[in-house]
């Protein structure tokens, strides 16, 4: 016998869990099917570990508004679950003049975003802050901070499990098949105790394999899903106490926001990530290429040490491509994307994905309340 359920959500990483919190929380009997042995093993664990304020995304995007509302929500839940996090601030630096139009482009988009306590710093003011730094103009933005993202896992799955929800770890879903007369989805899932299970409703929540679980559900348009490749972002380590109590961010580059230097709540310093474009998945750190970073670093931080940097970890980034001189946005389909009732598929859900977490399962519900 096949069993039924309301919701499956396929993924535990930060957004599949705060996606079934949000279903369990809203009384639909709800089931996470994670194919690792963990929850947040892949991009969810594998990024800087910064709470977002919102300043780069295109007004009117899903970035854009999901990342300051889920900011919000973000450091209130912080604070209500007790979830270790810092609102440390970052500063994005001009290090030449010809970055100044960066500068100008970021804090329109800022303010443009709803993000309104963005201050603009000459070179002698972003001393005063980080004496270390070398820039000559900067932008502050006080409400960035840092997160220990295992420990919001954590409590979003304590509050999945606490409104009834289940999670199933080692549960790969291998196909899937849309049923006649909106009977739901069946999905085979494989692991420690293969099952079939039909769901009224499925989220597809697989990060990097988002498109890979998409194309097993037969019955689901194949034009639908979209094209990706991997981004895959290098991380080092700083050895010894790096001089900032502030992030530093350089203006963005194509593909990603610049090697940055970021802090965790231990005060150890990390640069990256870079932008590696790779076909399969391979958390590998080649320690030759920190030697790209010692350059990009010291236009900010000139004093940064010989053999000061160390293979730390990478993440990988599901990109959406998109046609040249467009920005790759969330993509949330539902089922006036597709034509498969109870089916959202999330694609794309790179950074500020963490940031947003709390705002993409409200958005899901929205979809799946009003199809």
């Amino acid at each position: 016998m096949t069993d039924c359920i309301d919701c499956v959500v396929i993924g535990a990483g930060v957004v599949g869990l705060a996606v079934a919190r949000a279903c369990a929380q809203a009384g639909l009997e709800t089931l996470v099917l994670e194919a690792e042995s963990a929850i947040g093993t892949g991009t969810s664990a594998r990024n800087s570990e910064v709470i977002h304020a919102g300043l780069y995304y295109p007004r009117g995007s899903l970035k854009a508004r999901l990342c300051v509302q889920g900011r919000r929500m973000l450091y209130d839940y912080c604070a209500s679950h007790g979830i270790h996090h810092r609102r440390c601030g970052k500063l994005i630096v001009a290090t030449h003049e010809a970055q100044f139009g960066a500068l100008e482009r970021i804090s329109t988009a800022a303010a443009a975003n709803g993000v309104h306590d963005l201050r603009r710093l000459d070179a002698g003011q972003a001393q005063a802050r980080e004496p270390a730094l070398r820039c000559i103009a900067a932008l502050e933005s006080p409400s960035t901070g840092i997160i220990d993202s295992h420990g919001l896992m954590l409590a979003l799955q304590g509050d999945l499990e606490s409104a009834g929800g289940l999670l199933a770890l080692r549960s790969p879903v291998l196909s899937g098949r849309v049923l006649p007369s909106d009977e739901g989805i069946l999905l085979r899932v494989g692991g420690d105790e293969p099952m079939e299970l039909i769901a009224r409703r499925v989220i597809n929540c697989a990060g990097l394999y988002a498109q890979a679980v998409a194309a097993a559900l037969d019955g689901l348009p194949p034009d639908s899903i979209p094209a990706g490749r991997y981004a895959k972002g290098n991380y080092y380590a700083l050895s010894g106490k790096a001089p900032f109590s502030r992030l530093i961010y350089p203006v963005p580059e194509p593909g990603g926001l610049g090697v940055h230097l970021t802090l965790d709540l231990g005060g150890q310093a990390r640069f990256g990530p870079d932008v590696e474009w790779i076909d399969a998945i391979d958390y590998t750190v080649d320690p030759a290429r920190a030697d790209g970073f010692y350059a990009a670093i010291r236009r900010y931080w000139p004093d940064l040490r010989d053999d000061a940097l160390h293979p730390d970890y990478a993440g990988i980034r599901p990109k959406l491509i998109v046609p040249a001189g467009q920005d790759a946005d969330f993509l949330i389909q539902d089922t006036r994307a597709h034509g498969v009732p109870g089916l959202v598929n999330l694609y794309g859900i790179e950074s500020p994905g963490l940031t947003a977490s709390l705002a993409l399962a409200d958005e899901v519900m929205t979809r799946l309340e009003n199809p």
